[in-house]
């Protein structure tokens, strides 16, 4: 009976391998509905997979059967994906396995390998990718148990440390960041392009530093509108960009394109018409909405999502010891879902090891029906339980050894042995339901 391997894989980059001109080009764009996705799952050798794309991380997260092999494709893949170069990549991406894949998707969901530590975005966006990507039929019972352990390790993290107490989002440092240049943003007139979820918080810290109402510009005016009601600004629609810029003091920019809204040629023409007055704009969309040459125009200044580190290493000293025990946490939940993961390796045979004890049994009881006839549905009874309880007696024996097993570097001759001595290999293991079965009463147990 063949053994079946599960193994483990994180491609990607991030934050801490990646400067925003390498992320930027990285983002899996048209994956909305998990076609990038269903391409991935389709290379050889990967069985289940999930995409995360944010503004600080692109990752590929996937249940493989080599994950040496799997990594070589994958690069290659990637690189054509996004029309680039794999030696391009290669020095800003870092491959995970095994557990060590487990315990990074576990930080990651955790908000622990966050360039704001605990900032709660995150454990939202690891969600939308995996109810896209299981939607789109690339997930299993691999990355789908995987997933659903890494959202637990989460829960317990906020629950049980100080993380996230008083945690704040990037679009929080941008303010932050605001008010570090320009000091009291009482009177400064701010504009906020884009009307989505990071545009929302934005907005929110946005609220309680300026006097003067926010304007709000995107591409759907509806979006905009709904979002200024929130926060008693205005809205206008995105062929008034060039005008609000002419007279913003501090533009935060955080919107979906794809490509720059804000180009150098017309910028330059909206500092001219400024008196080349300064103006403040902090870009922190992924890919970035301002072409990077607009820094060099007079009287502006221009901030990515990566100048928030200064911000972010202020605000994470507080929160390092809770991340110690949170660092704890998750370790103690990889050891559990890397028991599971060895665990599939043995049930297979236990469930045949079962199989055949429970029909030998019955059929030995049919050979006594003759004998058994007198016999009362009680005595019966009792004659099926005691039975059942000589068999699973019997089964122990060799269930404890091939489990103990796992702990050595031969459980794999181990559960072949097994399979010999009881000649199990001519019994179909039982059905995925049985497997799933005994596989979460194992993990339960352990829990």
């Amino acid at each position: 009976m063949t053994q079946t391997k599960h193994d483990f894989m994180v491609l990607g980059v991030n934050h801490t391998t990646a400067p925003v001109l390498v992320r930027e080009r990285i983002t899996f764009p048209g994956n909305q509905d998990g076609a990038v996705t269903r391409l991935v799952a389709q290379t050889r050798g990967i069985e289940e997979c999930v995409i995360l794309s944010t503004c600080n991380r692109a990752e590929i997260i996937a249940a493989v059967d080599d994950s040496e092999e799997v990594s070589e494709r994958l690069i290659q893949l990637v690189a054509q994906i996004h029309g680039l170069g794999a030696d391009s990549l290669i020095p800003h991406l870092y491959v995970k396995r095994r557990s060590d894949a487990v315990r990074h998707v576990f930080r990651v969901t955790s908000s622990l390998d966050s360039m704001v530590l605990g900032e709660p975005q995150i454990v939202g966006q690891v969600k939308a990718a995996f109810k896209r990507d299981a939607a789109a039929n690339a997930t299993g019972p691999l990355i789908n148990r995987l997933m659903h352990r890494a959202f637990f390790t989460a829960k317990r993290v906020r629950t049980e440390t100080g993380v996230a107490l008083s945690a704040v989002s990037i679009a929080y440092v941008a303010v932050e960041l605001a008010k570090k240049i320009l000091g009291d943003l009482e009177h400064s007139e701010a504009l906020l392009i884009g009307a989505g979820e990071m545009a929302e918080l934005t907005a929110r810290h946005l609220a309680g530093n300026v006097r003067k109402p926010i304007r709000i510009i995107n591409r759907t005016i509806e979006n905009a509108c709904a979002l200024a009601a929130q926060f008693e600004g205005t809205a206008e629609p995105i062929d008034r960009l060039y005008e609000a810029l002419t007279t913003a003091d501090v533009v935060i920019t955080s919107t979906g394109s794809c490509d720059p809204i804000i180009m150098f040629s017309d910028m330059k023409a909206v500092m001219k018409r400024r008196r080349h007055k300064p103006i403040f704009i902090i870009d922190i969309a992924i890919p970035r909405d301002i072409e990077p040459r607009v820094n060099d125009l007079d009287g502006v200044y221009l901030y990515n999502i990566d100048d928030l580190q200064a911000v972010v290493d202020e605000n994470i000293g507080e929160r390092r010891a809770e991340a110690e025990k949170a660092g704890n946490i998750v370790d103690d939940e990889v050891r559990k879902f890397m028991n599971w993961n060895m665990s599939l390796e043995w049930a297979p045979t236990i469930v045949a090891l079962k199989n055949k004890f429970e029909e030998i049994r019955i059929n030995e009881i049919g050979r006594l029906n003759g004998r058994l006839a007198e016999l009362n549905d009680t005595e019966r009874e009792a004659i099926d339980i005691l039975t059942k309880s000589i068999i699973n007696k019997i089964a122990h024996g060799p269930i404890s050894f091939m489990k103990q097993s796992l702990k050595t570097s031969r459980h794999n001759q181990h559960i072949d042995f097994v399979q010999r001595v009881f000649d199990l290999n001519s019994f179909v293991s039982g059905s995925e339901s049985e497997e799933a079965q005994i596989l979460d009463h194992e993990t339960d147990h352990r829990n």
